[in-house]
């Protein structure tokens, strides 16, 4: 459908446009009727079906999204005008928009640009009663599509409790299509009992094709404390486990999303997640780099799970940390947050820790994060090397160092970041330090980091840092001038 372009405004607020193609130039009134604007034909409408008076301002609100015709946008503040004034050069503007213009002491025509020899304004009462009705027939038809809607979604339950087979799966898909469609249409399933009956579906004997159907529908719909306490059945967990093996990817990723969801209930208990099959299933979808949202989604939950303390040997216990630190390199913001507060979590444990410090890729992959992605993620990079290296400093120090961490740290010191992580990137340069003289492991600072653009300019950012209040701190015995010089 062609739209309207502004053709002229004569100074007694009539409105005419070019439809293009024909060349015609129609008044907008006529153009509405015959719906060449979208308004869908007929009389112009001044309210609903009980004739009660519309809100235009509650309109437009409500129907931000859709395209509006431009000859009802004020130049100004490019939104839909509610009380449209022409000035005497013809242009139309918003009543609030142009005095505003005025009071900031300009008497030119904002579009043309022209002095104008007359400041009055003009209401501009057909445009108004046009931009009036065509929102008014926008907003019943959405209005009424969201009744159409709600009915239907009415009608499908009523069908769940009656059919079986493949009925009942296309039910569902039918429910779930309409659900993730319309916002409306999820407080209608929520009030009329649609989360007891959809959970009732989902059980020991439940196939895959309705269970991946049914909790497709609950991931997007508000589960009240009694709703996840009776998903949290044993048998109902056990199959949202088997759907993350077993499922598409879309299945999977709304199984992590219900279980984050049951996890923020008060009456959860952590021995839920502790499924080793549930583990593994999440490590396989953070392993699938084919779908960047499975990632993130598997990661999300994993990092719930860590949080309980209860959990993290099991989670040790399948080899997750060398997994996880494998993923870094090709991690997004996102993701490396949230796998280096997964990290962080298991190394409060023994085993945890010595799994960290026995992967060979943990020092390289986490030294190349600091001072590279956020000052949240060079924190947490931080907090796991300084575990790695405190457990075993004369093991870990050296292949830290030889990773560049020296350089690194040396530039956190000279960043403009929080105290106490300067505090901390001091303390673990100075443990690296301890098997170095100053003059070899000044050297190991200044040519380690073969990333640099410019190992000139890092020579200069070590040399700056290297002050002697610094080397004094650290324990080296050095000649300043000579390390300056």
């Amino acid at each position: 459908m062609p739209m309207y372009q502004p053709f002229s405004r004569r100074r007694d607020g009539d409105v005419k446009c070019d439809v293009g193609g024909g060349g015609h130039i129609l008044d907008l009134e006529t153009a509405v009727k015959d719906g060449i604007l979208g308004g869908g034909g007929g009389a112009i409408c001044g309210g609903g079906a009980t004739g009660e008076k519309l809100d235009l301002k509650k309109m437009i609100a409500e129907l931000d999204s859709i395209e509006v015709p431009c000859v009802f946008i004020c130049p100004i503040s490019l939104e839909p005008m509610q009380d449209p004034v022409t000035l005497c050069t013809g242009q139309t503007y918003e009543r609030s928009n142009i005095l505003k213009w005025f009071s900031l002491g300009h008497f030119t025509c904002p579009t043309t640009m022209q002095e104008l020899w007359d400041d009055s304004v003009t209401p501009n009462t057909t445009l108004h009663h046009l931009i009036y009705s065509w929102f008014s027939q926008k907003y019943l038809a959405v209005k009424k599509r969201s009744e159409d809607v709600q009915g239907r979604a009415l009608e499908l339950l009523e069908t769940l409790k009656k059919v079986k087979g493949q009925a009942r799966v296309q039910a569902l898909k039918d429910l779930r299509q309409v659900v993730t469609a319309h916002d409306s249409v999820k407080k209608t399933v929520v009030d009329n009992g649609g989360v007891g009956l959809i959970s009732s579906l989902l059980g020991r004997f439940t196939t895959h094709a309705v269970g991946s159907e049914a909790i497709g529908i609950l991931v997007n719909l508000d589960l009240d404390s009694d709703s996840k306490t009776n998903l949290m059945q044993p048998a109902k967990v056990s199959l949202m486990v088997d759907m993350l093996n077993e499922g598409s990817v879309e299945t999977k990723i709304n199984c992590t999303k219900l279980i984050q969801m049951l996890m923020a209930g008060k009456d959860f208990e952590s021995e839920i997640v502790s499924s080793l099959s549930l583990l593994v299933g999440l490590l396989r979808l953070v392993k699938d780099k084919r779908h960047p949202n499975g990632v993130l989604s598997g990661l999300g939950l994993l990092k719930m799970i860590c949080s309980h303390e209860s959990v993290r040997n099991s989670v040790v216990s399948i080899g997750a940390i060398p997994q996880i630190v494998e993923l870094l390199p090709n991690l997004n913001a996102e993701c490396l947050e949230l796998a280096l507060h997964i990290l962080e979590f298991l190394i409060t444990l023994p085993e945890g820790r010595l799994a960290l410090k026995d992967c060979p890729n943990t020092i390289p992959n986490v030294v190349m994060l600091l001072m590279k992605v956020s000052e949240k993620i060079t924190q947490l990079a931080l907090s796991i090397l300084w575990v790695v290296c405190k457990l075993a400093p004369e093991e870990c120090a050296p292949l830290a160092i030889d990773a560049g961490l020296a350089a690194k740290l040396l530039l956190v010191i000279q960043s403009g970041c929080n105290p106490a992580l300067k505090q901390r990137s001091a303390e673990l340069l100075k443990l690296c330090s301890l098997n170095y003289t100053a003059t070899i492991f000044i050297s190991k600072c200044t040519t380690a980091d073969d990333s640099r653009p410019s190992n000139g300019c890092l020579n200069l950012q070590v040399r700056r840092a290297v002050n002697h209040d610094f080397a004094m701190e650290l324990g080296w015995d050095l000649n300043i001038q000579e390390l300056m010089g």
